[in-house]
């Protein structure tokens, strides 16, 4: 009766089946379960500042969306918005054969553009695991396709090897059960939901050896409410602390419905705002008509993804770029080129975001923010309004000022209030970094 119900039936087509909140873009209609203000808070599994501090300095992982969605090519809602009954969409697998994955050319192309971690869905909302998973309900797996093998292993080994920590994406929801838009009235197809969501996290947190991220996605019941109103039913404080006990130091973000190590901000909309307290990433894909592979690309502009990594750094987060390989594991080369045009971009002005922390002032909505290491301040200009800057004076005074476009040494005029800095010849299109050393305290350098 399970697998009836789990594979026969296509989500769409149950009767009474609430319909998603008719928006935009499927970054839309997923941004809708990101508010966690009621989550299960466990405040004992969150990871200490010390364990966090690599991800913090890290700044920059890629995201790959990867699976059978790419041979439609329409992107990874294709089962749900085309209403594809499940054992329709399932004869995709048999199609699945990618004749040139090489996850160490992907990492390659993350590590080219300045990424510090890839985290690769392992299974998105379709229920089609990557690897062989026994916890899969009908071993819907990468290994019972035509593919027939594991694929999260080589990606696994191919991020360490370039350096990379690794990340994986995992989503409870599946649009195979019915009980996932019916979870109060269908108790057997949800206890075989849950339990597949537990076998299948327990996989893959004990086959891989370390694994630095656990990116969840799809908490959320029947498309309604958030992550955090299905709490009740994935009783994430318990899913997560047995994630724990394989994997003591991975970091967690707050999908399942607990409160997770950092928070996310899906989509490519602007980011503006105070620095933010708790350490967040920002998250979105290079090709804005979907997260996975679609044969139209239409790609973010470079100046774009520029401003959106110096306006998440200033405030406190990450940013991590999506790309959507093809149905034969290739990087569209669109996407590749705009990685690795980023890449030079961050070669040259890496020192002022990789490794730094905020402030020490609050970011200036579209003129200016900092960053900081040590006693090296980074300020940030976005735009230049008059000839000279003014901002808030700084926590020690400033012995030198550079421009980092081009090395020019930078006049300044500093009192108790504030700095006036004079507009260097030389700018960025889209972020002039001028690197201030301050004075230590007591009048030393500070080196």
């Amino acid at each position: 009766m399970l697998l009836a119900l789990g594979m026969a039936c296509s989500v769409p087509a149950v009767a009474g089946s609430p319909t998603i909140q008719q928006v935009t873009t499927d970054e839309q209609k997923s941004a809708l379960k990101t508010a966690n203000s009621n989550t299960a808070l466990a405040p004992e599994l969150r990871l200490s500042e010390a364990d966090m501090s690599w991800w913090r300095d890290a700044k920059l992982g890629v995201f790959v969306h990867w699976g059978l969605y790419a041979i439609p090519a329409v992107g990874e809602w294709h089962m749900f918005n085309d209403k594809v009954p499940a054992a329709e969409y399932a004869k995709l697998a048999q199609r699945f054969a990618p004749k040139r994955y090489d996850p160490a050319h992907w990492a390659a192309i993350a590590r080219g553009a300045g990424a510090r971690y890839i985290v690769l869905t392992a299974r998105h909302h379709d229920g089609f695991a990557l690897w062989d998973s026994p916890g899969s309900f009908g071993r819907f797996d990468a290994m019972h396709s035509a593919a027939r093998r594991d694929l999260v292993k080589p990606f696994v080994e191919a991020a360490r090897h370039q350096g990379l920590r690794v990340g994986l994406y995992y989503s409870p929801l599946d649009w195979r059960f019915p009980a996932y838009f019916h979870i109060r009235e269908m108790p057997e197809n949800a206890a075989a939901f849950r339990k597949q969501t537990y076998d299948q996290v327990r996989e893959l947190t004990t086959r891989y050896g370390r694994i630095d991220i656990l990116w969840y996605d799809g908490g959320w019941l029947a498309h309604q409410g958030t992550d955090a109103d299905a709490a009740w039913f994935w009783r994430p404080e318990i899913l997560n602390a047995e994630v724990r006990r394989h994997q003591p130091k991975v970091v967690i973000n707050p999908r399942s419905g607990w409160q997770g190590d950092f928070d996310t901000e899906e989509g490519a909309g602007p980011i503006a705002g105070p620095i933010r307290r708790k350490p967040w990433e920002k998250t979105f894909s290079l090709n804005q008509k979907a997260w996975g592979y679609t044969r139209e690309q239409q790609l973010m502009p470079l100046d774009r993804l520029k401003r959106l990594f110096v306006d998440a750094v200033i405030r406190n987060g990450n940013l991590h770029v999506n790309v959507g390989p093809d149905p034969d594991g290739v990087v569209p080369e669109g996407q590749e080129r705009l990685l690795h045009a980023f890449g030079a971009w961050n070669k040259r002005y890496g020192e002022s975001l990789f490794g730094t922390r905020p402030g020490p002032l609050q970011p200036v909505d579209g003129s200016y923010g900092t960053t900081h290491r040590g006693r090296t301040v980074y300020l940030h200009v976005l735009s230049w309004p008059q000839e000279t800057l003014a901002i808030p004076a700084l926590p020690g005074r400033v012995l030198r000022a550079t421009n980092m476009v081009d090395g020019e040494k930078i006049a300044l005029q500093q009192s108790q209030g504030e700095v006036r800095i004079r507009a260097p010849r030389a700018r960025d299109s889209v972020d002039t970094v001028l690197k201030l050393e301050l004075e230590a305290p007591g009048g030393g350098t500070g080196r």
